[in-house]
């Protein structure tokens, strides 16, 4: 959900940011990259400030549409929203980066030959600069699903994987079962798993930018 969510808002910044290219946008880039320089366990503890329901600035605007009282990370209904909620503030910008840096690498011939021949936004968005960008999109899926995959700093300041065990992922019960519970054999198996699940989604992500490296290539000549 989380890799989701920022792939595509990343995406939708980075090519505002880029369209725009005057001082504004070098002001919001500059902006925009604050999430990255707070560690997840701070952003997490900030965040649950925000949310409180006594103090919270976020609950206190809810306030103002007649919610109150929302069970935020004390509910396992709204647990892992809440957690992706962080999740996406604090990655977000990356993908941003990512994707912003992939834009600005772009040749410009094929796109002022489409302007010759009249080609508009939406056509050269869809025909030109997302298949050139593929290569830079995936290099940024892949980081982002590797690290969301393995979270562990976002839900274990949030919940502790509560409530109950409703944000229980590998990384987090690897944790309990070998530190908490002193049974490093059986945490190892969790460890594997999620080594062979991420090496072989990792592979099928770096085959496909391949791919696409090669594609984008054809079109900028």
């Amino acid at each position: 959900f989380s890799t989701a969510i920022e792939m595509g808002l990343g995406m939708g910044v980075a090519i505002i940011l880029n369209n725009l290219n005057n001082r504004f946008s070098k002001i919001m880039r500059v902006a925009l990259i604050f999430p990255l320089m707070v560690a997840p366990v701070t952003a997490t503890i900030i965040w649950q400030l925000m949310l409180n329901n006594s103090v919270g600035i976020i609950e206190k605007f809810l306030n103002i549409f007649g919610i109150v009282g929302f069970p935020w990370a004390a509910s396992p209904k709204t647990a892992l929203m809440t957690a992706v909620m962080i999740d996406v503030w604090v990655n977000t910008s990356f993908c941003m980066l990512l994707v912003l840096a992939g834009l600005q690498s772009l040749p410009k011939s094929p796109f002022e030959s489409a302007k010759i021949d009249g080609g508009s936004t939406m056509f050269n968005l869809r025909n030109l600069t997302l298949p050139m960008l593929k290569p830079s999109l995936y290099i940024a899926l892949l980081f982002r699903l590797m690290a969301a995959l393995q979270e562990y700093a976002v839900i274990f300041a949030l919940t502790k994987g509560g409530p109950g065990d409703t944000l229980m992922n590998l990384s987090l019960t690897a944790y309990q079962t070998g530190f908490q519970f002193q049974k490093f054999g059986y945490a190892l198996p969790y460890i594997l798993v999620l080594w062979v699940f991420i090496n072989i989604i990792a592979k099928q992500i770096v085959k496909r930018q391949r791919a696409a490296q090669k594609q984008a290539a054809g079109l900028e000549e």
